[in-house]
């Protein structure tokens, strides 16, 4: 029977809102769990995170059945609601409406997930928005400032 066959790997960025710190180091492997648990849900075949208290990396497949955007939608939407169940203190937790996402080949995943898995290094020197700076202008990503954060 004919099949159509896709691997499209992504690189998704996530910031809370206003880069507010809201995933200390004891809650952050229960978010970055249950944010598995959405992408898995939603069909992803594989799924890494890492990040810090105001931002999350996620590497994840794209599953064939849905558009990158719907799925990024779903992922936002799944996973506010879902850490805002967490303990009442996260009533007034929102993701960032701007977020990044970057295609990569597989030759390209190992350093991407070491990069993820250096984050608490990484941001003791710099901020999140230099970061992201970066990552931007690497994939070559034209952008105005004032309309990347919010």
């Amino acid at each position: 029977m004919p099949q159509s066959l896709s691997k499209v790997i992504l690189h998704i960025i996530f910031s809370t809102k206003n880069r507010e710190l809201w995933f200390d180091s004891d809650v952050r492997p229960r978010m970055h769990a249950y944010l598995a648990t959405v992408c898995r849900d939603l069909g992803a075949e594989f799924v890494h995170l890492g990040g810090v208290a105001d931002h999350v990396h996620i590497v994840t497949t794209l599953p064939r059945s849905v558009s990158q955007a719907e799925f990024i939608k779903r992922i936002e939407k799944t996973s506010s609601k879902g850490i805002k169940r967490f303990n009442p203190r996260y009533r007034g937790f929102f993701w960032q409406s701007v977020y990044g996402v970057f295609w990569m080949s597989p030759s390209q995943l190992e350093a991407v997930l070491q990069y993820i898995e250096a984050q608490q290094e990484h941001h003791r020197t710099r901020t999140f928005q230099e970061e992201y700076r970066e990552l931007l202008r690497r994939q070559g990503v034209d952008f105005e400032e004032p309309y990347v954060w919010d």
